[in-house]
């Protein structure tokens, strides 16, 4: 009994330090950046995962990021945009006074979108044709011509053609 109670409390100590670890951690601070399109009315998408419609605003993460601009009958638009850090850095002790704070550079994010070339039609597809036999590799066929129309025979004669003249007689 007395091992599981040692084990239960050493579950019970770990738990403890991984919930710990997380009120130590920072939150990642965020900025507010516009975005705007030409023509308006386009989806931008942030490598972070967050959308909007032109124009508008988000608030994203104090980090370099990339913005991608759709809008159908347009071709999309990638810009990337950096976070610059502030220019001046020292503190001044003055009452009243504030320290820079962080940009982005471009800032409003600004994309002017091109005109999609229009899709091409093409003709409807046609079924295909059955395959021809190939062709015997005799001659090319000449067109059919009707058999010669026999001739008369001459007058006096009683057939025709003439029987063969025997060797060495004459006709």
């Amino acid at each position: 009994m007395g091992r599981v109670l040692a084990i239960l409390a050493c579950g019970l100590a770990v738990a403890g330090c991984a919930s710990g670890s997380d009120a130590l951690k920072s939150a990642t601070p965020t900025l507010t950046l516009q975005f705007e399109s030409e023509p308006a009315g386009a989806e931008v998408k942030t490598s972070g995962g967050q959308t909007c419609k032109t124009p508008c605003a988000l608030a994203v993460p104090a980090a370099d990021l990339v913005a991608t601009y759709t809008l159908k009958g347009y071709k999309p638009q990638t810009v990337p945009v950096k976070l610059v850090p502030p220019d001046d850095l020292r503190a001044d002790g003055e009452a009243g006074t504030t320290t820079p704070s962080p940009r982005f550079n471009p800032s409003p994010v600004v994309a002017e979108l091109e005109a999609a070339p229009a899709p091409r039609r093409t003709a409807p597809a046609r079924p295909a044709r059955p395959a021809r036999a190939p062709a015997a590799e005799t001659a090319p066929a000449q067109p059919a011509m009707p058999p010669p129309a026999a001739a008369p025979p001459p007058s006096g004669s009683t057939a025709w053609p003439p029987p063969p003249a025997a060797p060495g007689q004459v006709r």
